[in-house]
């Protein structure tokens, strides 16, 4: 094809060299014509084809007797003798005759169609496709609809980025550099996601612009008043003659103006910054003003409530109901023409996939489809979940659950002990400028395909494997060992949004450390960000049941000293003092009615799922009633809730060598916590929230044992190594006193009572044996142990007490200053034994955090920490770390050396950025001691 239009503009050019006059020019014409438009279909015009060219007939050829440029005219050899032909049709005369009678049917012909010519509108010719001079989202007007106007993204002074939710419309205005032709202007508005976008998957969406359906409301101007510089206070020109309809003012919305202008020459785009000042303007491009939100019914009683104009493309407002099916699909239509400018209003569907989209502008001319203008606007637009549309899945509808799991930046990740919980204070700020961003770059690493990522269920079992680094780059390095010095600790980080900064601007390379409660509040702040309603949940004695049993196996000596990993070193089971995973909100179409609303995902790497560390979301009401054949990985949680601790210790008496050793409060799932919605407590627990019923079923019911016996069905161990043996002989009772609360720096007692219910004496042997231990149940370092041999008289009661110096646990704790206690004991007479082990913390010095003043945005202001150093030694390697949302970015400060039992006292500063309630959590680490932490609540005047 190309070829054959090169031959024929070469054949163009040759006649006009040759001095064969309009007809020859012309030709050149037709063939760039050709070159352009040979694909378009013909379109007539005052009854003339549009894309006729005057001086070129029909049927005539103008190649036929032309040479190609640089060559002269070869004409054959004249034969003589008999074959010799007379008037040969490359004679002189006759290629003098023909170029004649061409020449004259050229005339002919541009005279015939001269008159038709004038029928045509010169500007079909004259005027290129539509060029795009300016485009305005409205970021921050579009964004308080959306319930996205605290994301600093939409707040930013030199480009904001509209961020909005899916199953609500927005608006965004254009200005062309001329009036549009309603019957020759061809626009269309393109929304492209991915790096191949494609119509038929749903990441690239095509609207045609219908200029002849503007909506009735819409407000047509006379004039275009956007050339009087944008950006600048504008004032609206009225015109005075009779004939001239005066413009119609549309409500004026104080904004923040438009503070850059972009320059198109040809493809390009050139910013200039003009104005950050806030003024009321009325302008085309203000924003529209606000319209009713009808509500419509959709399958059966669901209710949507949206904003759609009345009388627009698909309908109006007495045929609402019947249009609810077109929610699913993306809508456009023009709000109000002024001039050059149209403002659009678009609807996202609730079906939209989740990421950054891209905007483009096209324009062309009819039959001009090559000649198009593409106009990519230079706003990312973040389109999210939404929690307040009931037709997305993860709808929620109380609003205080909307203000708990998707609004509030910060929160509280449980740790400590069952007995003894510790809410530390975590800074989620989802609404920070890094996070989005951040979270997008995590969804492309995670591999998932970016049409699936309009499913919620598949978004969050990507974001569990994203968070870890098992298997993959992924957001953080997990490290449990205490070894920190070529990173940051676990409990120096006050929040997510410095971990997420740090990958960022690191290229994605992993930061390091994290554990399962750091995990936790990261997962909080990226599924908050997206929409997805998000709860950090604790576990305490939560089980890793790793051969599928449904039990956590622990084997002990004869001398009550644990064997790791089993007599057959193939047993890796392990019990953790807490385990912290999250909750996500969102409906389960995939599984019977009934299993929707909390899922459980986990994002601490423990086992692979379909070849990745990765967990959920497994349903918890699924776990609850033990139904473990559904997906995602429900098995595995319930065993984490549900498995039963054994105890086994080696007994010469026993076929396989051991014997199962009862015990009095081994139990998996002791309680599972969150924080309570509305609630903030930043000195004690009264914002504790107990969810244990909601993954258990109540104990000793018939109910319980018919969910474990289905969770266990498949399991083939033989289970009479599991059954406790018969106790209805044993008459010695043992108890493990539960320890009180201990400061961190002072002794204490680890302390077993003993009754001897018989009629005679028992001889009995016991071991006690205190440990450091990490929250896993792996123990760092044996503190001190104790055991022996004695006596206890019928009907009497003794009491063991091993008791621990500071001295000899100061430089042996571990994170979170976690102390096992174990303890064993066997009767003589009647082969009684007995195993129970218990855990505790030692509680650190709290912080306190004193605000000065009434802090005011813009204004500098006093922040004073405090604690009391509990040692007698040098605190040495001292820091502080303070962050807050709208008052300070994640910093730290560096802090001098600290005298033994010293009250430390820092002052700093802080200048707030934005008006409201938010927390300032500060953590203090040294050498010698960390996890000092506090928090304050603040309140930032305008």
């Amino acid at each position: 094809m190309v070829q054959d239009c090169t031959e024929k503009m070469s054949s163009s050019m040759t006649s006009s060299v040759t001095g064969m006059g309009l007809g020859g020019i012309t030709g050149l014409t037709a063939t760039l014509n050709i070159l352009t438009c040979s694909k378009e279909p013909q379109i007539t015009i005052g009854g003339m084809p549009s894309n006729y060219v005057p001086g070129i007939s029909s049927n005539y050829n103008i190649s036929s007797f032309c040479q190609r440029p640089g060559q002269t005219q070869r004409l054959p050899v004249q034969r003589s003798g008999p074959t010799a032909q007379q008037g040969s049709r490359n004679s002189p005369n006759t290629i003098y005759a023909h170029n004649l009678i061409s020449k004259l049917a050229d005339q002919n012909e541009r005279r015939r169609r001269q008159d038709a010519m004038e029928m045509i509108s010169l500007s079909y010719y004259s005027q290129a496709p539509l060029k795009v001079e300016l485009t305005e989202f409205y970021s921050r007007d579009n964004a308080k609809e959306h319930h996205t106007d605290q994301y600093d993204l939409v707040n930013a002074t030199l480009l904001a980025n509209p961020v909005l939710r899916r199953g609500q419309n927005f608006y965004f205005a254009v200005r062309f550099d001329r009036a549009h032709d309603k019957q020759q202007d061809i626009v269309r508005i393109v929304f492209c996601f991915g790096p191949k976008p494609s119509v038929t998957k749903g990441t690239r969406v095509v609207l045609p612009v219908k200029f002849d359906t503007l909506q009735p409301n819409a407000i047509p101007h006379p004039r275009d008043v956007i050339g009087q510089g944008i950006g600048m206070s504008r004032v609206q020109v009225h015109e005075t003659s009779a004939s001239v309809t005066p413009a119609v003012s549309m409500p004026i919305t104080s904004v923040s103006p438009i503070s850059t202008v972009r320059e198109t020459a040809a493809y390009g785009i050139r910013r200039t910054s003009i104005s950050n000042e806030t003024v009321t303007v009325n302008s085309p491009l203000s924003p529209p003003a606000p319209q009713e939100r009808p509500v419509v019914e959709r399958f059966g009683a669901s209710q949507h409530s949206f904003t759609r104009s009345v009388g627009s493309q698909q309908g109006s407002m007495q045929n609402l109901a019947a249009i609810a099916p077109e929610l699913d699909k993306w809508d456009l239509s023009i709000l109000r023409q002024d001039g050059n400018t149209v403002t659009f209003q678009v609807r996202i569907p609730v079906t939209a996939p989740v990421g950054v989209w891209n905007c483009w502008v096209q324009t062309n001319r009819v039959g001009q489809r090559d000649n198009r203008n593409d106009y990519k606007c230079d706003e990312e637009i973040y389109i999210l979940f939404n929690p307040w549309c009931k037709e997305d899945p993860v709808y929620l509808e109380n609003d205080t659950s909307r203000k708990e799991y998707i609004q509030n930046e910060q929160g509280k990740i449980w740790c400590g002990t069952w007995r003894q919980p510790k809410g530390r204070k975590w800074i989620y700020g989802q609404f920070d400028d890094i996070v989005l961003p951040a979270c997008m770059y995590l969804l492309e690493q995670s591999g998932l395909e970016h049409s699936e990522r309009s499913n919620p269920i598949r978004v969050s079992r990507a974001i569990s494997s994203m968070i870890n680094t098992n298997g993959k780059n992924g957001l953080m390095v997990g490290r449990y060992d205490g070894e920190y010095k070529d990173g940051i600790a676990p409990h120096a980080w006050t929040g997510s949004v410095a971990i997420l900064e740090r990958y960022l601007t690191s290229g994605g390379k992993p930061v390091e450390y994290g554990q399962c409660w750091v995990y936790s509040g990261l997962v909080v702040t990226i599924c908050r960000a997206l929409g997805i309603p998000c709860r950090s949940v604790t576990n305490y004695v939560s089980a890793h049941d790793t051969n599928r049993t449904f039990t956590i196996d622990k084997f002990f000596d004869k001398d009550g000293n644990e064997v790791p990993n089993g007599p057959d070193e193939d047993c890796f089971d392990s019990c953790w003092s807490f385990h912290v995973w999250n909750d996500v909100w969102m409906q389960r179409p995939d599984l019977p009615q009934g299993y929707g609303g909390w899922q459980i995902i986990d994002s601490t790497p423990q086992e692979d799922s379909d070849s990745v560390f990765q967990c959920g979301p497994a349903s918890v009401e699924a776990v609850r009633r033990g139904e473990v054949g559904f997906q995602y990985d429900t098995p595995f949680m319930y065993s984490q809730i549900n498995s039963e601790l054994c105890h086994f210790q080696e007994d010469d008496s026993s076929d396989w060598g051991f014997v199962k050793v009862p015990s009095n409060q081994n139990q998996v799932g002791r309680k599972i916590i969150t924080k309570a919605p509305g609630k903030e407590d930043d000195e004690g627990e009264t914002d504790l929230l107990e969810i244990t019923s909601e993954y258990k079923l109540s104990e000793s019911t018939a109910a319980e044992r018919q969910s474990s016996i289905a969770a266990c069905r498949g399991s083939q161990r033989l289970q009479q190594y599991y059954e406790n043996p018969d106790r209805s002989g044993e008459d010695v009772a043992f108890d493990l006193m539960a320890m009180e609360v201990i400061h961190y720096g002072q002794p204490f007692d680890c302390t077993m009572n003993i009754q001897n219910k018989s009629n005679e004496d028992r001889t009995i042997w016991c071991v006690l044996t205190a440990s450091s231990c990490y929250y896993t149940g792996a123990i760092a370092s044996r503190l001190r142990r104790a055991h022996g041999e004695f006596i206890v008289r019928a009907g009497q009661k003794e009491v063991l007490k091993l008791q621990v110096t500071p001295q000899e646990y100061m430089d042996k704790l571990v994170d979170h200053s976690m102390v096992k206690v174990h303890a064993m004991a066997y009767v003589k007479q009647t082969s009684q034994a007995w195993s129970d082990e218990d855990e505790f913390c030692l509680n650190k010095p709290n912080m306190q955090v004193q605000v000065r003043n009434h802090p005011t945005v813009g204004q500098e202001n006093g922040i004073a920490f405090s604690f009391q150093n509990p040692l007698s030694v040098h605190l040495t390697d001292c820091f502080f770390t303070f962050e807050g949302p709208g008052i300070q970015r994640p910093r730290q400060i560096k802090f001098r050396d600290v005298k033994p039992n010293e009250l430390v006292n820092h002052q700093d500063r802080f200048v707030p950025t934005r008006i409201g309630d938010c927390h300032v959590v500060v953590t203090f680490s040294s050498r010698q001691i960390d996890e000092v932490v506090g928090s304050a609540a603040v309140s930032v005047r305008g």
